[in-house]
């Protein structure tokens, strides 16, 4: 049976338009940050806020704060999803809610629940590695909905009678079994997060650390062309993070099959 042929086309359009909306304010964006004064267009702008000694900072600053949060993020979902899934199906619903709490506290008040119940020590709450608390809990629903999502296409049951057949302990399920076949939700909740920290404002602001997102806030306040370089230049981040994340996603599969 043949497509009626208004349907395909009215599909195609469909496409059209939404990538006419996507990147055509990203054209113009890139068309500004190029925008020198008069009829000149240059790359100044992205050299200068490559050669900022604060955006080497602020950027370095707030990547290990991903990374960070990543590492605590997964070791504290990935056992708590897995037990859920595997010895108490009747708690994912309540787990569930917890984990979207974020969404209903707005990041402010976040911040002051925090401040009020972490008072010490100082070698914590005076550096930066303090907003990670916070960020910990910002992206916990998209890491637990992504973990949950990848664990129920799992038969855990099986897969933990094996391997306890075979003499493994939780620690060997959980790391040789459990984590290479929900590889890809740890990849996307890892990229769901490193996109969070990157861009978030409000904990680091109100908590005085200059971070990558706050270095943003300044630079748009403050100057024209290098912030929409500056935007480019940290979506263009995300993406390549997103890129390699897929690409070593791919690596670890096919590094597997080849097992």
């Amino acid at each position: 049976m043949r497509a009626n042929p208004l349907a395909q086309a009215g599909r195609s359009l469909w496409i059209v338009a939404l990538a006419v909306y996507f990147f055509l304010p990203l054209m113009a964006l890139a068309i500004y940050s190029l925008w020198a004064g008069g009829n000149r267009y240059d790359f100044s702008a992205y050299a200068q806020i490559l050669r900022d000694p604060q955006f080497q900072q602020t950027f370095r600053l707030s990547l290990t704060l991903a990374l960070e949060t990543i590492l605590i993020s997964l070791a504290l979902v990935i056992p708590a999803a897995f037990w859920v899934n595997l010895r108490a199906p009747g708690l994912r619903s309540v787990l569930g809610l917890l984990s979207i709490l974020s969404f209903v506290v707005p990041p402010i008040v976040l911040v002051g629940g925090l401040t009020s119940l972490f008072k010490g020590p100082e070698w914590f709450v005076g550096t930066p590695q303090f907003l990670v608390a916070g960020y910990v809990v910002l992206s916990l629903p998209y890491t637990y909905r992504t973990l949950d999502t990848g664990l129920r296409a799992l038969d855990l049951q099986t897969l933990s009678e094996a391997a306890q057949s075979l003499g493994a302990g939780w620690g060997t399920l959980l790391w040789r079994i459990v984590l290479p076949n929900i590889s890809a939700a740890v990849l996307g909740s890892a990229l769901l997060t490193f996109a969070i920290v990157l861009g978030e404002f409000t904990f680091a602001n109100v908590l005085l650390f200059n971070t990558f997102a706050v270095y943003i806030n300044y630079i748009g306040q403050t100057q024209g062309t290098p912030a929409a370089a500056l935007s480019l230049l940290s979506l263009g981040i995300t993406w390549l993070a997103m890129l390699g994340l897929l690409r070593f996603g791919k690596g670890r599969v096919a590094l597997g099959g080849a097992k």
